[in-house]
């Protein structure tokens, strides 16, 4: 690997650099990262195959610091997050980087930007997109550059606002861009350009629109969602609604801030599908998946709890191990995280809530997850009549009461998925993390996928209660395994 060019790759927090970093570590490749803080990244499966490097793209010491030694750079940042003025920050961050990458010497640069007719009037945010692209080559290092509309994957934003607005509303009133044409794009179909863009030496210097095999409109994107989730919905057209108020409704049903729904709905309007076939020929072997197939992949990526990054992630602020109880929504899924430090080792945790059920009970309040168990055969489900296998130990696919182990790394992490009746699809995950002074982070997260309204109504009615029982669950197995011995037998 010591031959190979180095790759920088901004943004690698994001929603698409935090995919695309695996994918080249996979790869082979050597590949160093840019970010603003250590901590976002440290707990990543990748963080030790990678270089770190802490700085801002506005910072030209760090900008020096990161390209020094590089051959290629993706460039994945963006600043829609950083309020109404991002379009002036988007072009202070791209020229910056240009510059700094033609004075370390890069061979060139690989840019994600926005589809859209350049002579039509864009939006702030796809012209800033596009636009951001033109800063990079200011610079005079080639640029490689990729334009795509929504990308369709769990955690993109685009597709997360219309997700939320599908699940949570059965009647929608909409504005007239829900009949804008668009070509979305399946995220790992992205992922497959930009990975190929690296062997692909006649795209250099080329600007690429990519798009998925076929072209809906924004009505046809929320109806195909819905059709993939079962559910009903009814969209009334109506021209009276401006983006400024349909991006306040966005805001308040669905987590996405009012600033970043008001740049996301302006765009709504502008027709982006792909004009050119210059993907097809540059990449041949990339036949990109049409939509319905795309939201199957997002679909199998609930149904086993795999999410891999979320624009959230950059968006956001980290949590800390200091955060005792974090609520959030995330990617569609609902999810609840308690963590606790444990004067105990991993393996003495594991061993706690690997040991859960049966005949040991629930450590918490047992009357009440024997209750739950009731209702749920009287409902014709599985209750907690199935036990487990073995007293102590657990394999993935085992049966555990009204649960069944999805997951397992040894001394590490289980995750239980729910096979009780619910509005929707629910995960309970322990994880041992090691801690400082010789202790043990223990980490619970309660996650569910509410199936529309209903399942909405039925977490947020239960939530208080659902609170009590996390919160003594975390705190009882916290107990027991600061009461095991150091070699404890069971």
């Amino acid at each position: 690997m010591i031959d190979q060019p180095m790759i920088l790759v901004t943004g690698a927090t994001g929603y698409i650099g935090g995919r695309l970093v695996p994918r080249l570590v996979e790869e082979g490749r050597r590949v160093r990262v840019l970010v603003r803080s250590r901590d976002r990244v440290f707990s990543r499966p990748w963080f030790e195959q990678v270089e770190v490097v802490v700085g801002d793209a506005l910072d030209p010491q760090t900008l020096t610091e990161a390209l020094t030694g590089v051959d290629i750079a993706y460039y994945l940042i963006h600043s829609m997050s950083r309020g109404p003025r991002f379009h002036e920050v988007d072009m202070r961050a791209a020229r910056a980087f240009g510059h700094a990458a033609k004075e370390a010497g890069l061979s060139r640069i690989i840019y994600l930007g926005g589809l859209g007719d350049p002579e039509a009037n864009l939006s702030r945010h796809l012209r800033s997109r596009q636009e951001s692209g033109q800063a990079l080559r200011e610079g005079g290092v080639p640029v490689t550059e990729f334009r795509a509309a929504v990308i369709v994957g769990s955690g993109s934003i685009s597709f997360e606002m219309i997700r939320y607005l599908v699940e949570r509303l059965p009647v929608m009133i909409c504005p007239k861009w829900i009949y804008s044409r668009i070509q979305p794009i399946a995220v790992d179909d992205l992922l497959e350009y930009l990975v190929s863009a690296l062997n692909t030496p006649d795209s250099i210097g080329r600007t690429i629109e990519i798009g998925g095999s076929d072209t809906t409109t924004y009505r046809g994107l929320m109806l195909g969602y819905a059709r993939a989730r079962g559910l009903k919905r009814l969209l009334i057209p109506v021209p009276v609604l401006t983006p400024r108020l349909s991006s306040y409704w966005v805001h308040w049903m669905t987590p996405i801030p009012a600033g970043i729904a008001v740049a996301l709905v302006d765009g709504l309007r502008n027709n982006v599908v792909v004009t050119s076939d210059l993907a097809r020929t540059l990449f041949p072997h990339i036949a990109p998946k049409d939509y319905a197939s795309a939201i199957d992949s997002v679909m199998k990526d609930l149904d086993t709890g795999r999410i891999d990054t979320a624009w959230s992630d950059a968006a956001g602020t980290a949590a800390t191990s200091q955060e005792q109880v974090r609520l959030e929504s995330r990617n569609g899924l609902i999810l609840e995280r308690r963590s606790r430090n444990v004067a105990a080792q991993p393996r003495q945790v594991f061993c706690v809530f690997t040991g859960i059920g049966a005949d040991r009970g629930w450590y918490f309040a047992n009357w009440a997850w024997r209750i739950r168990g009731m209702i749920d055969r009287l409902l014709g489900g599985a209750g907690l009549r199935r036990g487990r296998r073995h007293p102590d130990h657990l394999r993935v696919g085992d049966a555990l009461d009204f649960w069944r182990v999805e997951a397992l790394e040894v001394d590490r992490m289980v995750r239980l998925r729910a096979e009780m009746k619910l509005p929707g699809s629910a995960w309970l995950q322990y994880e041992a993390r090691p801690a400082a002074d010789n202790t043990t982070q223990l980490v619970q997260t309660a996650a569910f996928d509410p199936r529309g309204l209903a399942g909405l109504v039925y977490w947020y009615a239960l939530y208080p209660f659902h609170a009590w029982i996390f919160g003594g669950l975390v705190n009882s197995i916290a107990r027991r395994a600061e009461g095991m011995n150091d070699a404890p037998s069971r």
